[in-house]
């Protein structure tokens, strides 16, 4: 696999920063209200990381290992300053919605954590590659969260009617306890896929069905003894 799309299949699925590193998990519980906030929130957490790792990638043979995180932070604060100031003053909207959690982006354990993990490591390239599937991974899960707790617990979607009136919306979604169980309910489908791909993994053709499995070994041997 070409090392440019392992970055962004690793960031989307393979290391999805909040489905399966469980990483960034305060935004993703408290903003997957609804699907546009987790657009909003996911997309303003890429332009972070993908700056942030370029330029610590650029400056990692400059900054001493002493001082390593608190530049880490000092850069990444001044990008996320950057990035408040241009989403209050184009999108007050999602800026209203996502409110308090816009700043706390600089220590969102994503961005700090690619930093410390692979940006200080690679080069500038593969930083921003990095940085791109690691934030559309998490953009990804945001708004997949926030699509089913805005449908099952508003009954709309995108803000536009989807379930009829007639049909009563489910409140408990658009509140803590939901994100919990959506979350939950991502992940065991997630895990559900993983097991079934790490079970081809280990045994070449195998497609996951292990009496399908047995039956053909039963008649292999038996075709070996004949």
């Amino acid at each position: 696999m070409n090392k440019y799309v392992e970055r962004l299949y690793n960031g989307l699925l393979k290391e999805n920063p909040a489905l399966v590193l469980m990483l960034g998990m305060c935004p993703t519980l408290a903003v997957s209200t609804r699907a546009m906030n987790g657009i909003g929130m996911g997309l303003s957490t890429t332009a972070v990381l993908i700056l942030s790792n370029l330029v610590i990638s650029l400056l990692r043979k400059v900054i001493p290992d002493e001082v390593r995180l608190p530049s880490y932070i000092v850069i990444v604060a001044s990008l996320v300053t950057v990035t408040e100031l241009l989403i209050k003053a184009y999108l007050p909207a999602i800026y209203d919605a996502l409110g308090i959690f816009i700043p706390l982006i600089v220590v969102n354990c994503i961005i700090l954590g690619r930093a410390e993990a692979y940006a200080n490591k690679a080069t500038p390239d593969l930083a921003v590659f990095d940085g791109i599937g690691m934030g559309l991974g998490f953009t990804a899960s945001l708004t997949v969260a926030g699509m089913i707790r805005e449908l099952v617990g508003n009954g709309t979607l995108f803000e536009v009617r989807i379930l009829p009136e007639s049909v009563e919306p489910i409140a408990i979604f658009v509140q803590p306890p939901g994100a919990f169980l959506v979350i939950a309910f991502i992940i065991m489908v997630m895990n559900a896929i993983g097991i079934k791909t790490r079970q081809k993994q280990l045994v070449d053709g195998c497609d996951g069905c292990c009496a399908a499995c047995q039956t053909n070994c039963e008649r292999a041997g038996k075709e070996a003894k004949a």
